[in-house]
């Protein structure tokens, strides 16, 4: 997909440009937004570079950094800490051999914290892609990234 072909789909007027900056984001292979998207997201809805770099640093679901193509966003607001997400991190980054803010070497996962997911009763949780996972424990951890292992392309 073309920076452009998001902003048709999307539209280019400043309250449409979050889902078409992650529509553009989802559609590249590594899953982020390089300096030259920036530019012509700029060129293309006339708002300056400045604006579209600041929405693009602010909200974590943009990225502008290289990531893999499953982010896996563990919640670290208070009530999924005190239940337990530490020990979520923990396994993720030893299944994956990874550490938080990082991407596997085959370019599939990257762990990132997230504010929260809006789901305190089932704490702790994470996410990828749009489907949640909550009531987590350390021995669910290796069942759901096995999942992701298994697709071929989505």
């Amino acid at each position: 997909m073309l920076v452009k072909e998001a902003l048709d789909k999307y539209g280019k007027t400043p309250d449409k440009l979050i889902g078409a900056m992650l529509a553009y984001q989802k559609s590249t292979l590594c899953n982020y937004l390089t300096e030259e998207d920036i530019k012509e997201f700029a060129k293309e809805t006339k708002i300056p570079e400045s604006r579209i770099y600041s929405i693009a640093s602010f909200y974590s679901l943009l990225s502008m950094k290289e990531r893999g193509k499953y982010i896996v966003m563990v919640c670290y607001d208070v009530p999924c800490y005190i239940n337990g997400s530490v020990n979520v991190v923990n396994e993720l980054e030893k299944i994956l051999e990874i550490k938080m803010g990082q991407t596997t070497t085959d370019k599939l996962f990257t762990i990132e914290y997230s504010s929260c997911l809006g789901c305190c009763d089932k704490a702790p949780a994470l996410q990828i892609g749009a489907t949640l996972y909550g009531n987590l424990t350390p021995e669910k951890i290796s069942s759901i990234l096995s999942t992701y292992r298994g697709k071929k392309d989505e």
